[in-house]
C-alpha cells in the first residue's frame, strides 16, 4: 500500500446557526441540570473541496450540500459539573460532562475529553453558546459522552497558591508536563466512571501539546486524537509571549484579546461578529475570580506554556515525539490562524509516521478561534466525520 497523504481544504460560502435553548438560569452553578434544545434549524450551504494525494497518483472529490451535522429537535441534554482530584494534594480539577439523556451506553468510540489552550479556560472555547448552541452541545447531540477539562490555574480548577501572589515572586507554573498529568487524572477518572479502556481526546492550541504528550505516554488508553490548531516548532513570534522575565503567570485584558484575535486579518474580513466576541469576552473574563473584579478586567494565565515555548518550540525542540503517536490522528486548523500558523501542522503531519489514517484539514476563512466564528460548523463537521469514520483502524 502506498503512503497516504490527506489534505482537505474546506471552503464555506455561508454558515449560520439558528437555535433556541431553554436552559436553567443557574447554568453556571456546580450542579446537575437538564435543558431542552428545541426549534433548531440549520441553514448552511457548504462547499467542500477534498484533495487526496497519493504517492502513486492524485484523486479529488467535491461535495456540495448541507452540513453533515443536523442538530436534533427537542434533544434533552444532561449537564454535570465535577471537581476531581489531581495527582497533587490540594489541587482539584474542574470537569464538565454533557450527553443526551438517551445516551446510556458508553464505549471507546463515543466518550470524548477536550482541553483548552494556553490562555483561556475550556468553557468559553468549547461550551460557549452562540445562537443558542455550543460545540459541546453539538457533539452531545451526535451521541458523544463529551467532557471538558480546565488545567490547574485555569477557569474553575484550583489555582496554585503562587497565583495569589505577585507574579514576579514565583517561577512559571503549569507547564506542559504538569498539564499532561492533569489530563491523565481526568482521563483516568472518566475511564473508570464509564467502564471503558479507551477514550477519544482533543486539544486546542497548547492543548494539542498536552493531549499529544499524554497520547505518547498512554497510547493504550486513547482511541482517536484530534489536534485542533496544533502547536509545533515555531518560525514566527509567539502571540502569548510578550518577552522579558517570566513570573508565575501573566495577565491578559479584553483589549489584549481583541488585538490578538485580529492579528494578520485583512480589514473588513473579520470572521467573528462583534456580538459573538462580546459574548465570549463576557464569559471568559468572568472566569477569573480576581481579574473579574478589576478595571479593566483581566484573566490570569499560568506561564508554564510560555516557558515551554522558550525552552522547546522556539529553539527547534519538540515537547513530545510524534513518532510515538500510534492512534488515528486529525490535524485541523484554519487558514488565517496567526497563533499556530498552518506551517506548523504541515511540518508536523509527515512526522506522524505511525498514526494510521492520519489526516490534515485546513479550513478556509477562519482564525485560531474558528470554533467561535461564523464558519464554525465546517470545523464541527470535519471533527465529527473523523471521530465517526469507521474505516480508521487501530495499529496492530
Amino acid at each position: 500500500m502506498p503512503n497516504k497523504f490527506f489534505l482537505t481544504i474546506v471552503v464555506s460560502l455561508s454558515t449560520r446557526k439558528v437555535g433556541a435553548f431553554t436552559p436553567s438560569n443557574e447554568e453556571n452553578q456546580m450542579f446537575r441540570l437538564v435543558f431542552t434544545v428545541g426549534s433548531i434549524r440549520l441553514l448552511t450551504l457548504t462547499f467542500f473541496v477534498s484533495l487526496s494525494l497519493f504517492l502513486s497518483g492524485c484523486t479529488s472529490k467535491m461535495i456540495i450540500g448541507n452540513a453533515l451535522i443536523s442538530p436534533q429537535k427537542n434533544a434533552q441534554i444532561l449537564i454535570e459539573d465535577f471537581m476531581i482530584a489531581s495527582d497533587e494534594p490540594g489541587i482539584n480539577l474542574y470537569v464538565r460532562n454533557k450527553r443526551l439523556a438517551s445516551t446510556t451506553q458508553f464505549h471507546k468510540d463515543n466518550v470524548l475529553l477536550f482541553v483548552h489552550g494556553a490562555t483561556y479556560p475550556s468553557e468559553t472555547g468549547f461550551d460557549l453558546r452562540l445562537d443558542g448552541l455550543s460545540w459541546m452541545d453539538v457533539l452531545a447531540q451526535q451521541g458523544f459522552d463529551v467532557y471538558m477539562l480546565d488545567i490547574r490555574g485555569y477557569g474553575k480548577s484550583s489555582r496554585p497558591a503562587s497565583m495569589d501572589q505577585p507574579a514576579s515572586q514565583n517561577l512559571p507554573i503549569a507547564d506542559t508536563d504538569t498539564a499532561a498529568r492533569d489530563f491523565a487524572s481526568a482521563a483516568n477518572w472518566i475511564r473508570q466512571r464509564r467502564g471503558v479502556d479507551k477514550i477519544n481526546v482533543m486539544g486546542h492550541s497548547w492543548g494539542t501539546a498536552i493531549t499529544a504528550l499524554y497520547t505518547t505516554r498512554h497510547a493504550d488508553k486513547v482511541n482517536r486524537l484530534v489536534l485542533f490548531a496544533p502547536v509545533w516548532l515555531r518560525k514566527t513570534a509567539s502571540l502569548t509571549d510578550s518577552g522579558g522575565a517570566l513570573g508565575a503567570y501573566r495577565t491578559v485584558t479584553i483589549e489584549d484579546a481583541f488585538k490578538r484575535k485580529n492579528t494578520g486579518l485583512v480589514p473588513g474580513r473579520e470572521p467573528q461578529p462583534k456580538e459573538w466576541f462580546d459574548a465570549w469576552a463576557e464569559a471568559t473574563f468572568a472566569s477569573d475570580p480576581v481579574g473579574s473584579k478589576a478595571n479593566p478586567k483581566y484573566v490570569r494565565a499560568p506561564n508554564g506554556s510560555v516557558k515551554d515555548g522558550r525552552l522547546f518550540w522556539s529553539v527547534g525542540k519538540p515537547v513530545y515525539n510524534p513518532e510515538l503517536i500510534t492512534v488515528p490522528t486529525l490535524l485541523i486548523l484554519a487558514e488565517w490562524d496567526a497563533d499556530t500558523p498552518p506551517y506548523m501542522a504541515e511540518t508536523l503531519f509527515p512526522l506522524l509516521k505511525r498514526s494510521p489514517g492520519k489526516k490534515l484539514v485546513i479550513l478556509s476563512e477562519g482564525t485560531h478561534g474558528i470554533m467561535n466564528e461564523v464558519k464554525r460548523f465546517n470545523l464541527f463537521n470535519e471533527v465529527n466525520r473523523f471521530y465517526q469514520d469507521s474505516s480508521l483502524s487501530q495499529p496492530r
